[in-house]
């Protein structure tokens, strides 16, 4: 992102406010889900809204403008109130990787449609804006998306192993969530230990995902 917005200010703007749009999406994903599986918390809250100030967490997003991949404030659910509490912990989990996964599907076929229209050969200045936007911004939600398919809590993936794991497990795994020491040393391992692999494993996903699309 940081070359970007030397090379080419106005589509790291333009990536900016979608990468703003598409964290909205992806909270509110979960929070009308946890809504529709019998939860209200998210909505006493205010987090059943597409307003980006109320999902966007300072840390995660300039996360996500340093090293690529990041986080929104998570959206609060008390999985008790599910009507079903293992299908709504996993609906309401999945939510959001599957919003960020349509928003990349949706831009790759945009810049495939171009491609076919020959509108990548070549492009007059303003369209070579937006073709670098989009591939920027496909590439973000995408890894948004695998980022938070990774089974370690607080992220979506761990609930959504947790939807499948005995219930007795589950108490131990929302005080590990809750507790701040636990968060630090995460994000600490992430950054350190297992920047290079992962960030060697989203470079392939993401390879792998634009030459589905012939990118």
């Amino acid at each position: 992102m940081l070359p970007l917005l030397q090379s080419d200010p106005l589509a790291f703007v333009l990536v900016v406010l979608v990468l703003m749009v598409s964290l909205a999406l992806h909270e509110w994903g979960h929070a009308i889900t946890a809504l529709w599986m019998g939860d209200p918390t998210a909505k006493e809250q205010g987090r059943v809204t597409l307003n980006p100030l109320k999902h966007l967490d300072i840390i995660g997003s300039v996360m996500i403008l340093l090293v690529g991949f990041g986080w929104a404030k998570p959206v609060p659910i008390y999985p008790p109130h599910f009507r079903n509490y293992r299908v709504g912990l996993f609906m309401v989990s999945i939510a959001g990787i599957v919003i960020n996964l349509l928003i990349a599907t949706s831009l790759a076929l945009l810049l495939r449609w171009m491609l076919d229209m020959g509108y990548l050969h070549n492009p007059p200045s303003f369209l070579q804006v937006v073709i670098q936007a989009a591939a920027v911004a496909a590439s973000i939600n995408l890894t948004l998306a695998v980022f938070n398919l990774l089974p370690i809590p607080p992220l979506d993936g761990s609930k959504i192993l947790q939807s499948f794991l005995p219930l007795h497990w589950h108490p131990y795994i929302w005080r590990l969530e809750s507790n701040p020491t636990y968060a630090i040393v995460a994000l600490l391992l992430l950054l350190t230990v297992f920047r290079q692999p992962l960030g060697s494993f989203l470079s392939t996903v993401r390879m792998q995902f634009f030459n589905l699309f012939g990118l």
